[in-house]
């Protein structure tokens, strides 16, 4: 209490920062649901064990049930005598092998997984070798026939910038006050884990509901000549879901990283002018320029985590 001012100051919960990997076959996606296992619930019941309580965990983005992760970040509070175990290896300890802690960390109190989030990076695995899918890759990969990359490199330049991406959006998407209005800051692909496999990697500054399965539903179907490269331009600019390109199924797509403001000089986050300017680095900004080596591992104030 400060009695000049008549002020009493309360000191905010210590806040612990997690990067999450996970297999999501098994989850019905990331958000909370009362009767499906969800890995928003699996985290949370796990916390429940050590705290004694439950304690709410946000997410950086809420991926769909199938959809996995090397990089998804949440975040959550706890008392002070919680906030310097080792959680990492506390949280593993209660959770099944299909979603492990990679990082706990002490982050700033301010600190908020989706409202401080800049860009985020997808990735997509396509399978092309058809005569057979490996079974140990066959949880990660859609299985398509050979595919014209170069149509699909010029194809993906369209989506390259900011643009209302409501022709590429699912029912469901939560809007706010940008509506369907996103940008894609990189759209790259790469070689995959094995020689039949193409990665796809999407980085934006947010991603409506199944965007990017909806996105890459488009270039495989410029891919197998069903489309054409130009077509995509057109498509965006009708601002309907009404088509026929279909979604990518969920188990091809991974959140890979998300990206945060650089701390301050306090070791905190930047101000609040910092948040939607993207400090990191973007090795690959552009898209039709076939494979590239490989990169590491992808919403601000308002900004609408659905993934």
């Amino acid at each position: 209490m400060d009695g000049r001012a008549g002020l009493c100051y309360v000191r905010p919960m210590p806040r612990i920062k997690l990067i999450l990997a996970y297999d999501g076959t098994d989850f019905a996606g990331w958000q909370l649901q009362p009767r499906d296992r969800t890995v928003q619930g699996e985290v949370e019941a796990a916390i429940a064990k050590i705290v004694g309580h439950r304690i709410a965990v946000q997410g950086a983005g809420r991926t769909d049930a199938g959809v996995h992760a090397l990089g998804q970040c949440a975040h959550f509070e706890v008392p002070e005598r919680f906030a310097r175990i080792p959680w990492r290896v506390a949280l593993n300890g209660h959770m099944r092998p299909d979603v492990r802690v990679v990082e706990a960390t002490l982050a700033h109190p301010r600190f908020h997984a989706t409202r401080d989030a800049l860009s985020k990076i997808y990735a997509y695995t396509l399978w092309i070798d058809r005569t057979h899918v490996d079974p140990f890759r066959r949880r990660f990969v859609w299985d398509v026939p050979p595919l014209d990359f170069a149509a699909m490199d010029a194809a993906a330049l369209h989506f390259l910038g900011t643009h209302d991406f409501k022709s590429f959006k699912n029912a469901g998407t939560p809007l706010g006050p940008r509506g369907t209005v996103r940008t894609i800051i990189a759209l790259w692909r790469e070689p995959g884990q094995t020689p039949a496999e193409t990665v796809w990697r999407f980085r934006g500054d947010g991603f409506l509901k199944q965007m990017v399965r909806n996105m890459m539903g488009c270039l495989v179907a410029v891919g197998k000549g069903k489309v054409m490269p130009d077509d995509v331009r057109s498509i965006l600019e009708r601002r309907d879901r009404n088509h026929f390109l279909p979604t990518a199924p969920p188990w091809g797509l991974c959140m890979e990283r998300v990206f945060y403001p650089e701390p301050g000089p306090g070791g905190g986050p930047e101000d609040d002018a910092s948040r939607g300017q993207d400090t990191a680095h973007d090795e690959h900004q552009m898209a039709g320029r076939g494979d590239r080596e490989p990169v590491g591992h992808d919403d601000g104030p308002g900004r609408e985590p659905a993934d």
